[in-house]
């Protein structure tokens, strides 16, 4: 059985737009994907807002915890999607690189998270197409 592909989601703070996607890829994509997120310089806790927008759409995220960016974490990943990280993010020959540009829902009300959060979802059914699409399990 082949292995499953892995994606690493990577934002500064790993408290929104990462949490988010992540999430979304592993509620859209079940076990098909190995899902791993991270921030360079993670924040405390995942953003409010992140949280009370993906409950809206039946996904649980307040338990989530912000996790520091790994060499580790990028060698162990088949795509890594970078989101407003800059350079952070360490380059490995034979990877997979994304960066998906998204507004920072940093400090930002749920209003203005929602679109955010429909975004990364595009985003991330669009990546499902291409790196594990449906019966590919």
């Amino acid at each position: 059985m082949p292995r499953k592909p892995s994606v690493l989601f990577v934002c500064v703070h790993n408290a929104g737009r990462s949490q988010m996607a992540a999430a979304w890829l592993a509620h859209l994509a079940g076990d098909r994907v190995e899902v791993r997120s991270a921030g360079s310089a993670p924040a405390g806790r995942v953003n409010p807002a992140a949280v009370e927008a993906m409950r809206e759409v039946g996904i649980d995220i307040s338990a989530a915890t912000p996790r520091i960016l790994t060499v580790d974490a990028v060698r162990e990943s088949d795509v890594c999607v970078t989101m407003g990280c800059g350079d952070s993010c360490p380059v490995f020959p034979g990877k997979r690189y994304l960066d998906w540009r998204l507004e920072d829902p940093a400090g930002q009300g749920v209003e203005a998270v929602r679109p955010i959060r429909d975004d990364i979802r595009r985003l991330v059914e669009g990546l499902i197409e291409e790196i594990a699409p449906e019966g590919s399990a």
